[in-house]
């Protein structure tokens, strides 16, 4: 007998445990679970997002192109400049 009201204040400690976290956390916890919900939905699209701080309908590129001369392509290699 003395097993198992160990075994139930140990579920109970956990099951309490965890209501506390929940609590603690919620913020932060909806939050994460939102981002998942959206990783996992299919049909999301990132850029359907409408950004409400900003008016741009169009946002510039990450990684602009280089602009690359005639005179880069050119070039001496390195290793006939040095002797």
């Amino acid at each position: 007998m003395g097993g198992i009201t160990a075994a139930i204040i140990a579920i109970a400690g956990i099951v309490l445990g965890w209501i506390t976290i929940e609590i603690a956390c919620k913020p932060c916890l909806e939050q994460g679970r939102q981002a998942i919900d959206r990783s996992l939905n299919p049909d999301y699209d990132p850029d359907d997002d409408n950004d409400h701080h900003t008016n741009i309908s169009i946002r510039a590129p990450l990684n602009p192109p280089s602009k690359i001369t005639d005179n880069d392509h050119h070039q001496e290699p390195a290793s006939s400049r040095l002797a």
